[in-house]
Formats: C-alpha cells, structure tokens, sequence
C-alpha cells in the first residue's frame, strides 16, 4: 500500500510541476480538503483546488521536490519537500506578502480508496 501510495504522489508532485491541474486532481478524492499555504485555511473540491492554484501559478512559479517519504503513526503520508518559489520570470522572490517561500515542508497526505482526501502543510521535521 505504502509504495502505491508514494508513487501516486510522485505523479502527483509531476504534474504539479509541469501544471497539468487535470493530472493532479484525477489522484484527489472528488471532496479534498486542501491547504492554501498561500493564505491559509483549506479549500474544498476539485473546483477549489483549480482556483486556488490558477491564482497561484498567475502570482508565482513554484516547484515542489520530494526527498523523502515516511508514514505517520495514523496512517497518513508525509513527504518531505524542498519547495522553491520564483517570479513568474524565474526569478527569486523579494518583498511577497503571501506565506510562499523557499524550504524543505511536510506534506501531508490521507488517503481512502486510492485517492488524497485531505492535504496539509507542515514545518519539515
């Protein structure tokens, strides 16, 4: 199960990275609880989950890179993700006012039947 697991979320982080929005979202639970580590809070569904990160991909260039993968104590999946945010030039980022920014995260995944149910964000341990 794990390595399904892991290699469902390597085609996710994939398509995120390329922003195939339609390849991610066929790996999420039709009512997915997502983080918007842009503003805070969660998000709600498919359509949400496009909104949010069309907003994000107009504002920012992010790229997100597992390194690690472990499985927590209540089943979930955490990976451990160096994310790094650039302008929509390339560049680095001076001056944002969202939470967005360059480190290594947690991303933490709840799976059920095969597919995300819910998504958060946590400080890398």
């Amino acid at each position: 199960m794990m390595d399904q697991e892991i290699e469902l979320l390597c085609g996710i982080y994939r398509a995120f990275n390329a922003r195939d929005i339609d390849g991610v979202l066929v790996a999420l639970h039709d009512d997915v609880k997502w983080a918007n580590a842009m503003e805070g809070g969660h998000v709600r569904g498919h359509d949400a989950v496009r909104d949010y990160w069309t907003r994000q991909w107009s504002i920012v260039s992010p790229h997100v890179e597992p390194v690690g993968f472990r499985q927590a104590e209540d089943g979930a999946m955490i990976a451990e993700v160096r994310q790094t945010i650039r302008d929509l030039e390339g560049n680095p980022l001076e001056g944002q006012t969202h939470g967005l920014k360059d480190k290594t995260v947690g991303h933490v995944f709840h799976f059920r039947d095969g597919k995300v149910t819910r998504f958060d964000v946590q400080d890398a341990v």
